[in-house]
């Protein structure tokens, strides 16, 4: 992709996700993501209904007169953007694969982040850590974000989401906002979760492609092949007892992930393909809320 072009789709990417951010996003994050506590703002004089116990003597003393101190949710976070690269992300319609909506979420999520001031980082994993962009602040970093979610160009193809969460906990001295986006077409990795979602503030995304759950159509033999291992497999779609088997296993599958992720109350926002995927962001945004 040339460098004029490349320009031209950020800036593209830029627009339609500031206008979402402010239309439909604002408010939204800020009420869900909490600072890491409260801090000293002011010191003011005493009226009517303060808590005693915010009395400055110091200040008391020297001013004549009652005076206690004023503070303020500290509002600082980083957000960490952890984005699985792998090639079963590849898949999908054409403007609506898997990665490409994953490119989106990370553009909404980023320029929500920093019209709160918050830091933004990112982590792009296949079966190994590909690129890590350590968190900053402004638009001109977000944009550096986008650019390289276009142009990356994976190494390797597989999944590896337990190697991606122990790289998180090394390269992540203090508490973050984390969004782990993936189609979690991986195993192995509860142990690490379970960690990582203690330490921070873990939100699941999953996006997954309708067709991958839904029962393939009748249309004879069907050479299909694995997007990580190259794996070939025929498969006789003629015969229904050959294509539902296909279908609940991607199911079956899908229900014990979501089993695991409430165990370890790590939040889950489930996003398909081809439907509205800012809907299910802000349903997870206003319920979260009402939670805390």
């Amino acid at each position: 992709m040339e460098t004029k072009e490349i320009i031209k789709q950020v800036r593209r990417i830029e627009i339609v996700t500031s206008r979402m951010v402010n239309d439909v996003m604002a408010g939204e994050y800020h009420s869900v993501f909490k600072g890491r506590g409260m801090e000293f703002d002011e010191v003011r004089e005493y009226t009517p209904g303060d808590d005693i116990r915010t009395i400055d003597w110091n200040v008391t003393a020297r001013a004549g007169s009652p005076h206690v101190k004023r503070y303020v949710e500290e509002r600082e976070l980083t957000v960490m953007l952890m984005v699985d690269a792998s090639m079963s992300l590849e898949y999908g319609a054409a403007d609506h694969m898997k990665s490409e909506i994953a490119l989106r979420l990370c553009a909404i999520l980023a320029f929500s982040a920093i019209k709160n001031n918050d830091r933004v980082g990112l982590i792009l994993f296949t079966d190994t850590v590909e690129k890590y962009i350590p968190p900053q602040k402004g638009r001109k970093h977000v944009l550096r974000l986008i650019r390289e979610l276009l142009c990356f160009r994976a190494q390797n193809k597989g999944t590896h989401i337990r190697g991606a969460l122990e790289y998180l906990a090394k390269v992540t001295t203090r508490r973050a906002v984390t969004f782990l986006i993936s189609d979690f077409h991986d195993t192995g990795y509860r142990e690490s979760l379970s960690i990582a979602s203690r330490r921070h503030d873990l939100v699941a995304v999953k996006i997954d492609d309708p067709t991958e759950t839904e029962e393939m159509p009748g249309v004879g033999l069907v050479e299909f092949q694995d997007a990580e291992t190259g794996e070939m497999v025929l498969v006789d779609t003629s015969h229904r007892g050959a294509r539902a088997p296909v279908a609940q296993s991607a199911r079956d599958a899908d229900a014990e992930m979501i089993k695991m992720f409430r165990s370890l109350k790590t939040d889950f926002v489930p996003i398909r393909t081809g439907e509205n995927y800012i809907e299910p962001l802000v349903s997870f945004f206003r319920q979260r809320a009402k939670r805390y």
